[in-house]
């Protein structure tokens, strides 16, 4: 198991939801983090709650739909010396349910890929080869087990492509100590999510933190963080090696 004591966890979408819950479990782990939100604000609660215990940790925002304002972002990180080690591509956005499919705008696609999938890929492109540098990294790319719904077809397109984006990208990097995985939480009752989900968000943890802690060398391979539900780390690092 990857120790995480001191590295560093880039994680957007911090402020609520899945990335709250990564945000406090990694820092319970001992990892310092840089907690992105789209104001710097939204992360004041789970700044304070992360630094409690014991961790470095600071806030940065961008508005990740303005890849310029991403590329700011990631300067600002390089600028303070911060090595990102571990990366959560958490961040998502779910522009609308259409209930008439065939209506469905050209811009629920154009917003859901510039956020969902081109953002996602962009920080990746930009941390990665420092990673490779370096001889360690951890990439985990949130993505999503929607399907056989086309009144969401911009949000799960978006997620589908990010998937191939991953799986291609992980042959670069495969039997390195630098992995890139996917994570699927299941529906959950988030923002995004909506109040009529399946799951909590806590049930999310340890699964969709898996990919921070693997050590096996193998890029590429989707966690489902529901079946890992109740588990501690341990045992859910030990049922995916079996």
């Amino acid at each position: 198991m990857t120790d995480v004591r001191g590295k560093w966890a880039l994680i957007t979408g911090a402020s609520r939801g899945l990335g709250y819950q990564i945000a406090v479990f990694m820092a319970k782990r001992g990892c310092n983090l840089i907690l992105h939100s789209r104001a710097i604000q939204n992360t004041e609660k789970v700044l304070n709650e992360v630094k409690a215990l014991g961790v470095e940790a600071y806030s940065i925002a961008a508005e990740l739909s303005d890849l310029a304002a991403v590329e700011k972002m990631l300067n600002e990180i390089e600028q303070k010396g911060t090595a990102v080690d571990i990366l959560f591509n958490d961040a998502a956005v779910q522009i609308a349910y259409r209930t008439e499919p065939f209506t469905t705008p050209a811009d629920d696609f154009t917003k859901s890929f510039i956020i969902n999938t081109t953002t996602p890929a962009m920080i990746c492109y930009r941390l990665m080869p420092k990673m490779i540098e370096r001889g360690f990294g951890r990439v985990i790319n949130t993505t999503s087990g929607i399907k056989d719904d086309p009144h969401q077809a911009g949000y799960s397109a978006s997620k589908a492509a990010l998937d191939k984006f991953t799986v291609d990208l992980a042959t670069v990097v495969d039997g390195t100590d630098v992995t890139i995985s996917l994570v699927d939480p299941g529906w959950c009752r988030t923002d995004l999510g909506g109040p009529n989900a399946f799951h909590a968000p806590e049930s999310v943890i340890p699964g969709m933190v898996l990919g921070a802690f693997v050590d096996d060398k193998k890029s590429g391979r989707l966690f489902h963080a529901q079946d890992y539900t109740g588990l501690s780390l341990e045992e859910a690092l030990s049922k995916t090696e079996k």
